[in-house]
């Protein structure tokens, strides 16, 4: 009767040699590279804030508004991953950066500035309020978004900083809010 012994493979014997000169050639630094951006891009988007955006009918009730009744700091613009986001959407799809400057000013033109307002709504969470809703029902301002998380947000600042305010709907949120001014604004949130 004979012992046979399995010997466990090498590295070596599982793999074909690859020589030094291959991982140098334009495909191995080709690969190299393509896994070095897939990394620095999970990187990326991993540390990205969620942003939601917020559509007005006056830019400057809203600061008021944000600023000053509801105290939102002010939030750094994020990357220009999400810079101009709102102004490319339907448009050409050029990034106004590198457009020449009569297009380029033209462009940013109708949001009253290129990157509207920035509000820092938690840690890593942030509020763009850009101009573009209509006037509401009473010629009341109206603040217009499409995700429910961020009108519950603003719904409970609204509620823990003591300012009147009236839910009308729950689903799809819409409440009003009294400024300082006594002008009623109205929140609501768009279902899709």
């Amino acid at each position: 009767m004979a012992l046979t012994v399995s010997v466990p493979p090498t590295l070596s014997s599982l793999l074909p040699s690859l020589p030094l000169d291959s991982l140098f050639s334009t495909q191995g630094i080709m690969v190299m590279l393509l896994a070095a951006y897939g990394v620095a891009m999970w990187m990326f988007l991993t540390s990205a804030p969620k942003v939601y955006t917020i559509m007005v009918s006056d830019l400057e009730t809203a600061r008021q508004l944000y600023e000053g009744l509801l105290e939102l700091p002010a939030a750094e613009v994020p990357l220009h991953y999400y810079y101009n986001y709102e102004q490319t959407l339907g448009g050409t799809g050029i990034d106004p950066l590198y457009m020449s400057s009569p297009m380029g000013s033209s462009a940013t033109q109708t949001l009253a500035g290129p990157d509207g307002l920035w509000y820092q709504l938690q840690k890593n969470t942030q509020l763009h309020v850009i101009s573009g809703a209509s006037l509401g029902s009473k010629n009341r301002q109206r603040h217009v978004g499409f995700d429910h998380d961020c009108l519950e947000q603003l719904l409970l600042r609204v509620q823990m900083s003591g300012v009147k305010y009236k839910i009308r709907r729950e689903k799809p949120l819409n409440f009003l809010v009294k400024d300082r001014q006594g002008r009623v604004i109205e929140m609501t949130e768009i279902s899709n």
